[in-house]
This record gives C-alpha cells, structure tokens and sequence, in this order.
C-alpha cells in the first residue's frame, strides 16, 4: 500500500514495507533497480528485529538505504492506548490510516500467547451477538494494517532481537521469560475471508521464517462462512481453520448469522471438509465455535442436534459463554446450563472445552472488540435508534402504570 505524507508542501507517495511479503517485496526492489536477494534482508531487519528506521539497516547499501527513505516506508497502526487486565489480557486500540480505530488482544496461558488480530474496520457482518458487528463498517485493513498488529504485539514484549538483552557471561537473553505471541487467530473485528488477499498476506507473514517464523498449526483464520472465499483459500494458504457455526440448524443459525441465509450450514461445513482435506497435514481438524446464548442456543435438545451434525466433521468444539455489551438483549447462560451442554457434547465422543473469559474487565472479551469506527453503513446509528425508542417506550409504560 501506498501512503502520502507531507514534506515541505510536497505530497510524497511511500511505499509501506511492512505488509509486503517475500515476492512483493522482490518486486518493488526491482521496480526501483535493485537486486532481489535485498528483499530478505530488509524483511529481517523489519519483522527479526522490529527496526523501522531504514538508515539502521547496516547491510544495505548508503545509496539503497537513502533510496529507501525517499520512497519507502515501515509504518503500523498508531497505538492509541494499551490497557493490561487483571488476569493479563492486554488490549491495544490501534488508530489505522483513515482515523478511525481497531482494536487487538493479547492473551497468555500456560505455556503459549495467543494474539486477536482485527481484519477489517467494523465488521460488514451483522452476527447478531457479536458487538464488532453493531459498529457498522468502514473499510478492510491493509496487509501492513494487519501484520503490524502483531508487529506492535512483539514489541510490546521486546521480542525483537535488536530490543533483548544478552548475558554476555552465558550468551543468555535476559527477561527470557517474559510473554511471547506463540500463536495468532484471525478472530478480531471483521470477516478476514471478505479481505481475502490482504489477510493471507499477512497470514503468509506470520508463518515465513523471513518474518515471525509460526507454525500453520499455529495461525487461525476463523470465518463465519464466505464458502466462495474459503474454497479459494486452500490454494494460497494452509493455516488452521475455525468455523463461527453458533448453530446446529439453519433456521437458528440464519437469525445468530445472517450470512448463514446465503451459505447454510451443509455448504459451509462440505467447503470446510475440502480445505482440510486438502492439506497435506491429515492431522489437522476444524475448529468449531459456538457461543452459548442463554435460553437460545444453549438447550439440550439442540446440543444433541450438533452432535448429530458433526458426527463425521474431524472437529473440536469450543463453547463460549456469550459476553454481554451494550445494544443486546442476549443474557450469559448459567453455568450449570453450560456444563449440561458440555457435558452432551463430551458424552458423544467430542472435546468440547468451555472457553475461559479473558480480560472482561477491560472489554476484550470474545464478541466485545468495537474500536471507533467511521461507519459508512448507518448501521450502529440504526441500532442506537431502536435502542432509545425501546427506552422511551419503556418509560412510557412505566409512567403509564403509575
């Protein structure tokens, strides 16, 4: 992506290094008359060592390195604030080019730390319990949008090398221990299969060994069910997939899901059955994820219907305990509703885990990213219409009765 900043009056276009990929990056070195092998050097500097200055990449040239800072640039989102959970949740809201803001979370757990990206602003999506959606939607992020958030995540926790610190007694890193983004799921603001090449680019980032070096197993693309998109993704990627299912029949699903009502449940899941099997890992399953909503979709009637429905999908559930935010009515299910559900699932044969709130306390729950969104759909102004009707209804009624 091209960006302009301002210099002495003069517009510049620049070049963002940051979401370029290995052949990208080649062939804008030779668009401006370099060699090709400068590519993985200059991806080494920017994603093993988190420099962002081009007159610190010692190995290039003088006259590249000022070529560089003419026309090219290595830019993440802008980090407007960064809050820290009691239970070591950390949220970052990033400002992206247009000004308006996404949000992405850092969460530790034994042994790994998983990183929420965001692929879009807002979420073109209106999945009824996800509050991203209530936001309305401005645009797609750019690949530089995308991998910078995990950019900024490393460097939060000095994880490059130019920011670790060495024993110079035992050749050790001192700090080893702090946290470290070992996995990645594409489970923030937004559809990623509605951004499709720029999140494989930055999914392709992530797993590069020229880049963040992660492992397939490792990178998440969760959807809620563009099967067009998904059908395309097993020829450009091989990262993990998760389905946003929510349902286990489409008259359910289409009101959680509107999506859902274009591509039911038996397409999505026969498009999800072609990607996984087309990997060369036979290993690997889908990821399904179901959001328990009190008294809607957490009954035992339905749990027996999703154990019919997935009797043959190589799968693991994840249940998710509905988190509440404002604009919806949806209520959390009790925890005895949920182990009842958990337990019919687990009595079939399944590993259905409850998934553990994280960083509620600081809004970064599933289903509670919103960032500031300059919403081109009206949509999240629609909804706090309906909203404050519904209240001055309500008092209406009570002033009625008194």
């Amino acid at each position: 992506m091209m960006t302009k900043s301002v210099n002495n009056s003069t517009e510049i276009a620049r070049h963002n290094l940051l979401g370029m990929t290995q052949s990208r990056l080649t062939d804008f070195l030779l668009s401006i008359g370099e060699k090709s092998f400068r590519a993985k050097q200059i991806m080494k500097w920017i994603h093993h060592c988190g420099v962002d200055d081009f007159a610190l990449m010692t190995d290039l040239s003088k006259a590249l390195r000022e070529k560089l800072m003419a026309m090219a640039e290595i830019r993440p989102p802008e980090i407007v604030s960064q809050q820290d959970s009691n239970d070591g949740t950390r949220k970052w809201v990033l400002r992206v080019t247009s000004g308006s803001c996404v949000e992405a979370v850092y969460i530790p757990e034994k042994g790994r730390g998983t990183l929420c990206v965001s692929s879009q602003v807002g979420c073109s999506l209106d999945c009824s319990f996800c509050s991203t959606g209530k936001q309305g939607f401005q645009r797609d992020l750019t690949a530089s949008e995308i991998i910078g958030q995990v950019w900024l995540a490393v460097k939060s926790f000095d994880g490059f090398k130019a920011h670790q610190k060495v024993d110079k007694k035992n050749g050790q890193i001192i700090n080893a221990d702090k946290p470290k983004v070992t996995n990645v799921v594409m489970m923030g603001m937004g559809e990623p299969l509605l951004n499709f090449d720029n999140v494989v680019d930055g999914m392709n980032l992530m797993m590069d060994d020229l880049a963040y070096g992660l492992s397939k197993r490792r990178v998440t693309l969760s959807t809620s069910g563009v099967v067009p998109m998904l059908d395309k993704l097993g020829a450009v990627s091989d990262c993990s997939l998760a389905i946003s299912l929510h349902a286990p029949n489409d008259e359910l699903r289409s009101q959680l899901v509107p999506i859902n009502k274009k591509y039911p449940i038996a397409m999505l899941l026969e498009s999800s059955l072609r990607y996984i099997n087309g990997l060369s890992d036979n290993k690997r399953v889908i990821t399904i994820e179901y959001t328990l909503i009190d008294k809607v979709n957490d009954t035992l009637p339905l749990a027996h219907e999703l154990v019919a429905l997935l009797r043959d999908v190589p799968c693991k559930i994840n249940l998710i305990p509905f988190n509440p935010f404002p604009l919806s009515d949806y209520q959390r299910p009790s925890n005895n509703r949920v182990k009842a559900f958990q337990r019919v699932l687990n009595e079939a044969g399944f590993i259905a885990p409850v998934r553990t709130t994280r960083g509620d306390d600081i809004d970064a729950a599933c289903g509670q990213l919103v960032g500031q969104v300059a919403d081109r759909t009206k949509r999240k102004q629609r909804y706090l219409s309906n909203q404050n009707s519904n209240e001055e209804q309500s008092v209406r009624i009570v002033n009625g009765l008194q």
